[in-house]
């Protein structure tokens, strides 16, 4: 499977109508990028579904869940999604499965449990349920972000998928994961130069992920404080999460997380105020033929 060194990963591909999500994949293949990305966030589509119209609409690109909630599914229903996908699209679906957060696992009426136990029960289950179903490389990577998860990445899966990390969240995660295991993180980027207007970018973009312990715990990890989450973040968050500036200064950044250890970097074109997909293919086109795709 290619996925290539860059892909992208963005809300609406799972929010907007089915029409504009074809366009929007087809260019992307157009420009080059490996992989589209498709997310399960609240008020997103279902994600299977999903990359199933993104992949008829292609002929080459990959694409990815990032993630698919195993609460939202049981094994079963998860590993069926899966194959019949790696099946029908050979080479080009990548199944990526999280515990997601609780408070959004609350929200669907379960309780969040233990994340690592019930990742590690999931895929046993996955395992099980693989036997009665047909063969298809259907390969999986975990969401992950703290030590326990990436070695479950390692031992059960092809590797993990980061969200909200710096490029030394990379580094980190690499030497967890060993040499031979998929490590791919998520990095939000934006064409603009002005400080001002890229950190409240940075900061609409930040607000939602500062109310998830699990994100605040690891970003700890890193060295950043309570005081770098109070009042929309820092700057010093800001700048470590949201790669801004000129193409130059998002390139680098990639490069950042390449040479930190990274398979593939997933990018994330943030727009002033709401995701937008017109305005992310724009800067999806400016920044492709400096990117290592």
């Amino acid at each position: 499977m290619d996925i290539g060194r860059v892909g992208v990963w963005h809300p609406m591909i799972g929010k907007a109508p089915a029409e504009e999500a074809r366009r929007a994949a087809a260019r992307i293949e157009e420009l080059g990028y490996g992989t589209v990305w498709v997310n399960e966030g609240w008020g997103s589509k279902e994600p299977f579904t999903v990359a199933a119209i993104v992949l008829a609409a292609t002929e080459r690109i990959v694409v990815g869940t990032g993630i698919a909630n195993l609460w939202a599914r049981d094994a079963m229903t998860m590993t069926a999604a899966g194959v019949a996908l790696a099946d029908g699209y050979p080479g080009r679906f990548l199944l990526g499965i999280g515990v997601s957060h609780a408070p959004l696992v609350g929200r669907r009426g379960h309780d969040y449990g233990k994340p690592l136990s019930t990742m590690r029960a999931y895929l046993e289950a996955m395992d099980e349920a693989a036997q009665s179903l047909p063969a298809a490389d259907s390969p999986r990577i975990l969401a992950a972000l703290r030590p326990k998860m990436l070695e479950l990445s390692r031992d059960r899966a092809a590797g993990a998928h980061s969200y909200f990390v710096p490029p030394e969240h990379t580094a980190q995660a690499r030497r967890i994961l060993g040499p031979d295991r998929l490590l791919i993180p998520e990095q939000a980027v934006v064409l603009e130069s002005d400080p001002t207007r890229a950190r409240e970018i940075a900061r609409t973009h930040m607000a939602y992920y500062l109310t998830l312990p699990n994100y605040l715990n690891n970003l700890r990890t890193l060295g950043f404080t309570d005081a770098d989450f109070a009042d929309g973040g820092s700057d010093r968050l800001a700048d470590a999460i949201v790669a801004w500036g000129d193409a130059d200064a998002v390139v680098k950044r990639v490069r950042a997380h390449l040479d930190a250890g990274a398979d593939h970097v997933a990018i994330q074109p943030l727009s002033p105020g709401a995701p937008d997909l017109a305005d992310a293919l724009t800067q999806l086109a400016h920044l492709a033929p400096a990117l290592p795709l």
